[in-house]
């Protein structure tokens, strides 16, 4: 089975739609299977207190502001997803509302991802539940209690546990890798890896204990404006992780013992025959 590799875009793009696009060629020249972003409808997510707060941004004074500017419109996910398709690049997103989730499933997505804010608001996801679409769900931040509770609403979805841990950046003594192994385990469910660390080996790690699906965020440049550019992996390091998952993907093998090709003829010339 080929690992799937997912380009996390997140809120890298600075509301701009020409960085977006950026970071699609960037992904896809690398090698990346898809892209993802998040959306939020804002006037449900965050409180008129909460959007009123002072905060000086790009967008202007308020954290109303920069919540606003780095939301794109439905016409502009409309030409992403024509740009992607250009590509034959899939893309999705997590919406962390009702209506986002419900505005992003009428894209009709090879999956849509839950993050690891959300695991424990229930009512929501019901709606991702309700959408028929198959489901990455990120783990980060989480007991194992709220995962089997998560885990229990969406019984009957086709879902994917993705572990995570959810610092930006994360330590690599939090990374905590074998968690993976205990989720398998533990739910029978297909695991991944959402990487949010500076380096790029983790995720290959993760490809080695057995994640089908890594997720990493990408972006154009870590001295970049933005929160989750300390997060990211630039375009190098993000290339060079896709290269070596793809190099484990072919040592691994099929693990049957035997004489290879490339081994008969040096075999012929050393191995004595007693």
């Amino acid at each position: 089975m080929s690992i799937y590799v997912i380009a996390e875009l997140g809120i890298n793009h600075q509301g701009s739609i020409a960085i977006a696009k950026q970071l699609i060629d960037v992904a896809k020249e690398a090698g990346a299977d898809a892209v993802k972003f998040q959306t939020r409808t804002i006037e449900l997510v965050y409180t008129a207190e909460e959007l009123a707060r002072p905060r000086h941004s790009v967008f202007g004074t308020t954290n109303g502001d920069l919540k606003r500017g780095l939301e794109f419109s439905g016409d502009q996910y409309g030409d992403l997803d024509e740009y992607c398709r250009k590509y034959a690049m899939d893309w999705s997103a997590s919406g962390w509302d009702d209506e986002s989730v419900r505005f992003l499933a009428g894209f009709h997505p090879p999956w849509l991802k839950i993050p690891s804010a959300l695991i424990t608001d229930h009512a929501l996801l019901e709606t991702y539940r309700a959408t028929g679409i198959p489901l990455l769900m990120s783990t980060g931040m989480s007991t194992e209690a709220e995962v089997d509770a998560a885990v229990g609403v969406l019984h009957d979805c086709k879902l994917m546990l993705l572990h995570c841990c959810a610092s930006y950046p994360a330590p690599i003594e939090e990374v905590n890798l074998s968690a993976l192994l205990t989720m398998h385990q533990r739910y029978g469910l297909p695991v991944g890896y959402s990487s949010h660390t500076v380096s790029p080996w983790p995720a290959v790690m993760a490809a080695v204990l057995g994640a089908t699906v890594i997720e990493a965020h990408l972006t154009i440049s870590r001295t970049m404006w933005g929160s989750d550019q300390a997060a990211s992996l630039e375009p190098k390091a993000f290339k060079k992780m896709i290269e070596e998952i793809r190099t484990w993907q072919i040592a691994r093998g099929d693990g049957i013992k035997r004489v290879m090709p490339s081994e008969e003829a040096v075999k012929t010339k050393l191995r004595k025959i007693c």
